[in-house]
């Protein structure tokens, strides 16, 4: 029987760089256009955004998107 790959967990740090800038979950979500619920969501690894989110959440932040999210294997 052939063996299962583990599965990847998307972890990432928008908690961290919303405290670091000192700005809201509700002004963070009126800026990148998406809901406080949706930010919310994300931050607390319930929902893994499309890679279009993705993409303008380091943008805002001016930041590569591996610095705004990673991978890790779950080990599951």
């Amino acid at each position: 029987m052939p063996k299962s790959s583990p599965r990847l967990k998307i972890v990432n740090r928008l908690r961290v760089f919303r405290a670091e800038r000192r700005i809201t979950q509700e002004e963070l979500a009126k800026e990148i256009g998406v809901t406080r619920a949706t930010i919310i969501a994300i931050e607390g690894g319930g929902y893994n955004p499309s890679l279009e989110l993705a993409f303008r959440l380091a943008r805002h932040f001016d930041a590569d998107i591996n610095e705004l999210f990673s991978v890790e294997e779950d080990g599951k």
